[in-house]
């Protein structure tokens, strides 16, 4: 028998659910946001673009497989998707004391701990998550001693991309063909993605002035947080689109790209973030299953005249991506490099370098 520490979430409309403690034992704020993939876990919880975010899980077990090693291969994690944990906070229904894989070196809540980050189980996930579906994404905060310990925190108020992006310019592989990739806070699986396609990626700061470099095309990473706050990006963006260079972007580098091209960003309610996100590429009869983590989304109606949907989300219709209709630009809003799934859609990384 586990006596794991008492722990309240507290919504910003006055709702709190009693849990249990199997984290750090601190208090944390954040916008409350739900993900529906069954596994993935490592993945999703080093992911960038959940910065500033308590995630809650649907899928009812978590914790049962562990976590691996943060081992680096030419500075590359291995098997996350940043060099730490991102999230404010982890809310789930039942976790698992105990783990088994091949791959496992430590439990879920030690790992954590490690990164000071708290985590609550005994929730009822489903009651939670139909909250945010029926209200929209909401400010939550994780208390211990009361609900005065912490302040309701907004993410979307701040620039999440300066904070996430890297600080300095790093460079990968040894290809003749050289791609620029401005880091809104990369995934290490698209860095994985480009490089095992044999180029020389030049990963820069996000509002780095990458015009001033040799390359032979672009790429815009996902990211955290308001896109509004990437002007510096933008301008940059702007000014490479001038040439004829192919310029790909991925979720948070299709809303860059949108607004580079003159399109307008909106909020969803409560933002696409699972494993099973259908698409449709528009003017054909392809779908395709994809792994999605965003909050906003491109309006299809303020495409300029240059431009249209390259992709549109089934289940509701909105933007999944653009293209130019004369040069080579284009983007998806959902992941192609997926990690932890699916891999439908990993032809995009093929069809950009064949561009180059």
């Amino acid at each position: 028998m586990h006596s794991d520490k008492p722990v309240q979430l507290i919504l910003d409309d006055g709702t709190v659910f009693e849990g249990r403690s199997f984290g750090s034992e601190k208090a944390s704020a954040g916008e409350v946001v739900f993900n529906t993939a069954m596994v993935g876990y490592p993945e999703s919880l080093t992911d960038p673009s959940y910065l500033g975010q308590i995630l809650v899980v649907t899928f009812p077990l978590v914790g049962n497989y562990g976590v691996p090693d943060n081992t680096f291969t030419n500075g590359i994690s291995d098997f996350y998707e940043s060099e730490k944990i991102q999230v404010n906070g982890l809310i789930i229904s039942d976790y698992s004391h105990e783990y088994s894989h091949w791959n496992a070196k430590k439990s879920l809540g030690e790992w954590l701990k490690e990164n000071d980050v708290p985590g609550i189980y005994g929730i009822d996930t489903r009651e939670l998550t139909k909250i945010l579906r029926e209200k929209g994404s909401m400010k939550g905060k994780i208390v211990f001693s009361g609900a005065d310990e912490t302040d309701f925190y907004d993410p979307n108020i701040e620039n999440q991309v300066a904070i996430a992006s890297c600080k300095e310019v790093i460079t990968y592989g040894s290809g003749q063909k050289k791609v620029v990739l401005v880091d809104c806070g990369v995934k290490h699986n698209i860095i994985r993605c480009l490089v095992k396609r044999g180029v020389t990626l030049i990963r820069v700061p996000w509002d780095y002035d990458f015009n001033q470099l040799e390359w032979d095309g672009l790429f815009i990473s996902n990211g955290p947080g308001n896109p509004d706050f990437c002007e510096e990006t933008v301008k940059n963006i702007r000014k490479a689109m001038e040439g004829n260079k192919p310029i790909c972007g991925i979720c948070m580098g299709n809303q860059l790209l949108s607004k580079a091209g003159g399109a307008t960003i909106y909020k969803l309610k409560y933002g696409h973030r699972s494993h099973n996100q259908p698409v449709k590429m528009v003017d054909s009869t392809k779908c395709f299953i994809t792994s999605q983590n965003h909050g906003f989304a491109v309006a299809n109606a303020s495409l300029g005249s240059d431009w249209e949907p390259l992709f549109i989300n089934l289940n509701d219709g909105t933007n999944e991506g653009i293209k130019h209709k004369t040069k080579p630009f284009f983007s998806a809003q959902f992941h192609p490099e997926a990690a932890s799934g699916p891999t439908d859609t990993s032809f995009l990384f093929d069809m950009f370098v064949e561009k180059l």
